[in-house]
């Protein structure tokens, strides 16, 4: 089935953007429990937090800093948002994986592909990545 790459795109990007508009919807306007303060206030002045650090998140939330256009009361937001975002990466490469490891089992041969397989396939990644978008442990740290 030739369209099956398509229909694994569209539903996968569709996953993202209810995982992204989820996570958007919901963030904190400010700093929230645990390390958020320090990451946002060292991702604000490009310094490095508590060790190990995560200087791959500190360039990513400076980047998003730049977007409160020198407005410091909306800095926290936008490194919330960006963290939001990266959340829902996150749920589309799950949703990826998942349809990718139940293409290789119920879809060996090219004769395997009929609509009945590629729904359950997209199913399967549907109910896992979004299970997995609306636990409350993921969606705290999203």
């Amino acid at each position: 089935m030739k369209n099956y790459r398509l229909i694994n795109n569209i539903s996968g990007w569709t996953v993202f953007a209810v995982a992204a508009v989820t996570y958007l919807m919901t963030i904190e306007p400010t700093a929230s429990l645990w390390d958020c303060g320090e990451f946002i206030a060292s991702a604000f002045k490009l310094e490095v937090g508590h060790p190990p650090g995560n200087p791959v998140f500190m360039v990513m939330a400076r980047f998003f800093t730049l977007f409160a256009g020198g407005d410091v009361s909306k800095v926290s937001a936008m490194v919330n948002s960006m963290s939001a975002l990266v959340s829902a990466f996150t749920i589309l490469f799950l949703f990826w994986i998942i349809t990718h490891l139940a293409r290789k089992i119920l879809l060996r041969d090219e004769n395997q592909y009929n609509t009945g397989r590629v729904v359950v396939v997209m199913c399967a990644g549907i109910v896992g990545a979004l299970a997995y978008t609306f636990s409350d442990s993921f969606w705290f740290s999203a």
